[in-house]
């Protein structure tokens, strides 16, 4: 492993980014709150999305930022709470939801809008966010990228963001309880995870075994490391199975972004 140096930037910027992150949605819920009153499930949301602050912190700050830099273990750890865990908790807290109820009627009619662009109805797609998170992580250890990511620490933190950004895709397509443009049924989204389970198993059996893997670290590290991949996703992909379950709604179809639109005014 590459140590990145350590600076205070590297426990201030990752503080400063989930507190804000933090911080918008409790001023989103609180004005949504005051606007339509306090829902049923509002406050286990809001808790939710604040779970998944807490993780993100306890990914970026140390001692896990601090054995991710020296033990593959420690980064595989970290990927998992940055790119599976944190984000479910996120998605389950509703932001899109929350941010219709909270904003003003024209800016909530231009985040529908948005959300209905082709753009996103694409990426909002299961099989797309599948390829753009579980098909990045294949790429990530079964090529060099993984070194190069450890030698250049700009593009270790663009890395951290992927795995953010495409984890909360994947969970919103899959399981998410803001509707989503485009989304399948329930059976397609359920082939769709199962996708993903079987290929983080093969990856981490892959890794274990030390098959084709492009990872420079002892292999202890990596058998470890590999472990972790296998147990920790299986026990994540099962948490968004339970959310895809527990957030079915059969009778939300059509028309339900302008409902939430015009929800914050009623």
């Amino acid at each position: 492993m590459h140590d990145h140096g350590g600076g205070p930037w590297e426990i201030l910027l990752p503080l400063a980014g989930v507190a804000l992150l933090m911080a918008a949605y409790l001023v989103l819920a609180a004005r949504a709150w005051r606007r339509t009153g306090v829902r049923s499930g509002d406050r286990n949301r809001a808790l939710s999305f604040l779970l998944g602050c807490v993780l993100l912190g306890v990914a970026l700050l140390p001692p896990v930022a601090s054995f991710a830099h020296h033990d593959f273990r420690g980064h595989m750890l970290q990927h998992l709470l940055i790119g599976m865990y944190a984000p479910i908790a996120l998605v389950l807290g509703a932001p899109i939801t929350v941010a219709l109820r909270a904003l003003p009627t024209v800016a909530a009619r231009r985040l529908t809008g948005l959300l209905h662009t082709r753009l996103i109805r694409y990426l909002a797609h299961p099989v797309t966010a599948l390829l753009l998170s579980t098909g990045t992580m294949a790429a990530l250890y079964l090529t060099p990228l993984y070194t190069v990511a450890t030698e250049h620490p700009v593009l270790h933190g663009i890395v951290h963001v992927h795995f953010l950004l495409s984890g909360a895709l994947f969970a919103w397509a899959v399981a998410g309880p803001d509707p989503a443009p485009g989304r399948p049924g329930v059976p397609a989204r359920l082939v769709v995870l199962g996708v993903a389970i079987t290929a983080h198993a093969v990856v981490s059996q892959l890794m274990y075994g030390g098959f084709l893997v492009d990872v420079p670290v002892p292999v202890a590290q990596l058998r470890g490391a590999g472990e972790i991949m296998y147990y920790g996703g299986d026990i994540a992909e099962l948490l968004l199975a339970a959310a895809l379950v527990t957030t079915w709604r059969p009778a939300r179809k059509r028309a339900v972004f302008g409902s939430l639109a015009c929800d914050h005014i009623s």
